[in-house]
């Protein structure tokens, strides 16, 4: 009887400690989720912000075209 009770025991902790896991796997996933929205909301502002200085520069430069020209 107290044998049954040990493995009935170590069954039970050991099925705890997996469910513990995958509640910390979720966890992780979560942030790392969240992480990647912030990775990607950068970077879209850098390419648009990246976007915008070509534009300038390109107008900048027929601005200094159009001068040398006259």
């Amino acid at each position: 009887m107290a044998l049954d009770n040990v493995i009935l025991a170590i069954i039970i902790g050991t099925l705890a400690a997996i469910v513990y896991s995958l509640r910390v796997l979720v966890l992780l996933e979560r942030r790392i989720s969240r992480m990647d929205e912030n990775i990607e909301k950068m970077t879209n502002h850098i390419s648009k912000e990246a976007a915008r200085i070509e534009a300038e520069e390109l107008r900048i430069e027929n601005n200094v075209a159009k001068k040398k020209k006259k």
